[in-house]
Formats: structure tokens, sequence, C-alpha cells
């Protein structure tokens, strides 16, 4: 009986709690280019936010209950019920000399 306590002891001790917290949201809709999302609050306008298929959108329509979203990529995967991913990261497009002369697409890659 010693031994399970001082080896639920020592588990205890070592247990280290690894907290990663997400901000996840819902496809309410989905249209031409468009999708509404549900559960982001905490969205900033021109976030990118990330749909399955690692798909990218930039939230622009702030609303109350819902976000409008831009989507940028193949969209037609996406179904109302998938879970949306919030990144944090405002769009952007790096800009310099190596992106003369090229093609790239919305999010500045080839």
């Amino acid at each position: 009986m010693t031994d399970v306590i001082s080896a639920l002891k020592q588990k205890i001790e070592n247990f280290k709690q690894q907290v990663k917290v997400e901000k996840v949201g819902t496809v309410i809709s989905i249209g031409d280019g468009t999708a509404k999302v549900a559960g982001l609050m905490d969205v900033m306008a021109s976030e990118m936010l990330r749909f399955p298929g690692d798909t990218m959108g930039v939230a622009l329509n702030l609303e109350q209950d819902a976000i409008g979203v831009i989507l940028l990529g193949e969209y037609e995967h996406i179904k109302e019920g998938d879970k949306v991913y919030g990144t944090g990261k405002i769009l952007s497009v790096p800009v310099g000399n190596a992106l003369v002369s090229r093609v790239v697409n919305p999010l500045g890659s080839d």
C-alpha cells in the first residue's frame, strides 16, 4: 500500500500541466468565397482565420453574433459546422526585392 501511495505522490510531484488556448468558432454558412462564422468573439478586424484543409480566410465583417470572412483559396470542401481557428495574426504580405516581378497568391506565397 505504501508503494502505491509513494508512486502516486511521485506522479503528482512530477505532473506538469500544459494548457493550450485556441480561439475556435464554427462555420454557420458558406457562399461564393465567403463564410459566416460564429463563436469567435475576440477576433480582430483583418485577422487571419484557418479553415479545414489549411484554407485561410480574413475576418472583415465583425458583427455581434457572427463574423463575415473572405476565403483565400479553395473553399468547396468547407461546409456548415466545420471548425474555424483564429490565428491571432493580422493579414500582411511581406514585400521586398525578393518579391519584385513574381506572381504570388493573396497570402504572399508562390
